[in-house]
């Protein structure tokens, strides 16, 4: 089998998880180390193809030995290190304090990332995480990938974080998969802050594989003083558990605070559900 038909391959099985959009976070499970290294080496030409700025966080093996196989893989790797377009980093230096996981620091360095990003006239982050760093607190590691939701609103960061199985259980794995927005094989769900009006706006498909993940990003409106809107005319899909959700996110807030923009199919869900009776509901039409 040729090295272009292997890497067909990927990109069939992954989809465009390996290609994702600015603001998507993605768990991406995978089988041995031929599949790691394709897998990194795609999302590596990807991400200097958007003119990003890849960080890569390892954790199985130090960042020399990835920059040894993962050079010769990649065209003109070696300048866009020299640019400060590629960076490889061990999770020591960015996930744990004094070998402790330090959630801020995590998120202090994905933002440093960004600044540099900037400064380099880069669009975003691209960030590819070895998750091996959590494989001895999958609660904790789970409960942070869910924290860390938050940060993709901004629209600014990628995040692919790579999950072994030979390292993690199936139920680790799809404890993992559930509360990230992305993951192969499930709801594809993308979203954005907005502040005029403060809300929120979701677009693609919302199911039992990544309700976990949408309870996470509705939970930073619960604390927004005033009216906030949630605009879901891009939603293709949302089931009706999932609708729930927002009915617990508006009683959470004072009565008729949280609107909800949505298309015919959405109003139906909540209609069904009794969510017009928390929520303020605006179909496209009437909006």
């Amino acid at each position: 089998m040729t090295r272009g038909r292997e890497d067909a391959i990927v990109v069939h099985v992954a989809g465009s998880v390996l290609d994702p959009d600015l603001g998507d976070h993605v768990c991406l499970p995978f089988d041995g180390e031929r599949e790691r290294v394709r897998a990194t080496r795609a999302f590596t030409v990807n991400g200097l193809r958007r003119r990003t700025k890849v960080l890569i966080l390892t954790h199985a093996e130090p960042p020399e030995r990835t920059r040894a196989w993962l050079a010769p893989l990649v065209p003109g790797f070696a300048d866009a290190e020299a640019a400060g377009q590629v960076e490889i980093v061990a999770c020591a230096q960015t996930h744990f304090t004094a070998g402790c996981f330090d959630p801020g620091r995590v998120l202090a360095e994905l933002a440093g990332a960004h600044t540099r990003a900037r400064r380099h006239g880069q669009h975003g982050v691209y960030a590819l995480i070895d998750a091996s760093w959590g494989a001895k607190d999958v609660l904790g590691q789970a409960a942070f990938e869910a924290a860390a939701n938050e940060l993709f609103g901004e629209r600014w960061l990628a995040a692919v974080c790579q999950y072994d199985r030979n390292l993690f259980s199936r139920e680790c794995i799809d404890r993992a998969a559930a509360v990230h927005p992305i993951s192969p094989e499930q709801a594809l769900l993308r979203f954005a802050h907005t502040f005029a009006p403060p809300g929120l706006r979701v677009w693609g498909d919302i199911d039992l594989t990544n309700r976990q993940a949408f309870a996470s990003v509705l939970a930073r409106l619960e604390s927004v003083p005033g009216q906030v809107v949630i605009d879901a005319s891009g939603l293709d899909f949302i089931d009706a558990g999932s609708a729930q959700l927002l009915t617990v996110t508006a009683m959470a807030r004072p009565p008729g605070s949280t609107v909800v923009v949505c298309g015919a199919a959405t109003a139906r869900v909540l209609r069904l559900i009794r969510g017009d009776e928390l929520l303020v509901v605006r179909r496209v039409a009437d909006v």
